[in-house]
């Protein structure tokens, strides 16, 4: 019985509120539908090219690379960037920066958009965080927000987890 009266109080409490306040059940007709979060899924292959040192470093013992990317799967597309390098892997610690931009097609929608990697790894502990850049999207793929998990098991493979804006 008293589940009973708590939830009939519940429900008299909502219809109070939206008596008093009109606009609040409004708004909740204004909202647009939640956007859903999309995931895309394959494999790439990668090709690093040595670029000569950059005056930049000050003589430091910074590596820097042409990246050159074909995706397979669900992302259909080439990207071209360039990363910079730092550590000793041979000693399991080194870290690496880098920005990419991928074009074709994600999940059938045209477009590009571009990456930024940040990775360490500390006596083989690693940690990588790959972010596609706010603002970047083109294309069907304009305002494309999210993320990329890599892993690298013999094969380069590839977790994108993403959302983009609802069609007008």
């Amino acid at each position: 019985m008293p589940i009973l009266k708590t939830a009939l109080l519940s429900a008299c409490l909502c219809l109070a509120i939206q008596a008093a306040h009109p606009q609040a059940s409004a708004s909740k007709t204004l909202r647009k539908d939640p956007v859903l979060t999309e995931h895309a899924k394959g494999t790439f292959d990668v090709m690093t090219t040595p670029l000569p040192p950059d005056d930049a470093t000050g003589g430091a013992a910074i590596g820097r690379y042409a990246l050159d990317k074909q995706f397979h799967g669900d992302l259909e597309a080439a990207s071209k960037g360039q990363m910079l390098a730092a550590g000793d892997p041979a000693k399991g610690t080194a870290g690496y920066v880098a920005m990419e931009h991928v074009t074709g097609a994600l999940n059938g929608k045209s477009g590009g958009f571009a990456l930024q990697h940040s990775g360490t790894m500390d006596h083989g502990n690693l940690h990588l965080t790959v972010t596609v850049v706010p603002g970047s999207g083109t294309g069907e793929l304009a305002g494309i927000a999210g993320t990329m998990t890599i892993t690298i098991s013999g094969k380069h493979s590839y977790d994108i987890e993403y959302t983009l804006p609802a069609a007008p």
